[in-house]
């Protein structure tokens, strides 16, 4: 089991920044990839980005290249997203998802991770 809890979602500007966290227990942290995803209203959850167990490989979506980093910090159970130069179209709930199996690196499909956190929501005005 692992409980996978989001903080830092917020209102902000186009342009703004937002760091989102995400605290994790119940197992050892660090062997699991971890993931976030968003999901806009009316649409299906997507990937975002993703960080290997060590924090030494990343994957991003295209969508966010550039503007968004992913990291972790194993001694504190934590996998953090930067988001700078903020778009509206980055409005979304946000989840972190750990992938207990790591069989696949890069993840980006859900179904590949067994455990979601209850999402943070982002809100970007134009």
């Amino acid at each position: 089991q692992v409980q996978l809890v989001e903080s830092g979602g917020g209102l902000v500007q186009a342009g703004g920044s937002l760091r989102l966290s995400c605290a994790a227990s119940g197992r050892t942290f660090s062997s699991v990839n971890m993931g976030w995803f968003r999901q806009a209203p009316g649409k299906e959850r997507v990937f975002v980005a993703v960080i290997n167990r060590s924090g030494g490989n990343t994957k991003y979506a295209d969508s966010v290249k550039g503007r968004f980093t992913i990291s972790r910090d194993n001694a504190k159970n934590t996998v953090s997203l930067q988001m700078n130069s903020l778009k509206p179209e980055d409005t979304a709930v946000y989840y972190c998802a750990a992938d207990i199996q790591g069989g696949i690196f890069p993840a980006a499909a859900r179904a590949l991770y067994e455990y979601w956190g209850q999402g943070t929501q982002v809100t970007v005005s134009s």
